[in-house]
């Protein structure tokens, strides 16, 4: 499907919006960011970068934040619609949010998250 940049911005702040609470509640030094393509050429439709809260010590001064990151053109290229490409988003922002949470791959397959 064919989407703008500022299109697929305002459907990632929707979705955003309508996370669990669990999931948003003590989000620490964390980014949500929105790239083209992975730069490794997959058709991979996010992923967390950082240190999960689980695995963490507490952050120091300058240390740079963890970040969520969503690739608009695997994402839109998988979706036949804005329906379809917002309810990926949703599910992708679930899924890296697990992980920040020290969620792994096979609970979040469990959960339905995957």
């Amino acid at each position: 499907m064919d989407i703008t940049a500022d299109a697929f911005e305002l459907l990632v702040e929707e979705a955003l919006d309508q996370l669990p609470e669990q999931l948003l509640a003590g989000l620490d030094n964390l980014i949500f960011v929105i790239e083209d393509e992975p730069e490794d050429g997959t058709d991979m439709l996010g992923v967390y970068d950082g240190t999960a809260l689980t695995d963490r010590d507490e952050y120091g001064f300058g240390q740079l934040p963890d970040r969520i990151v969503l690739f608009q053109g695997p994402l839109t290229r998988m979706c036949a619609d804005e329906e379809e490409l917002y309810d990926e988003i949703w599910i992708t922002l679930v899924h890296e949010l697990g992980h920040y949470h020290g969620i792994d791959e096979e609970q979040l397959h469990s959960l339905g998250w995957g």
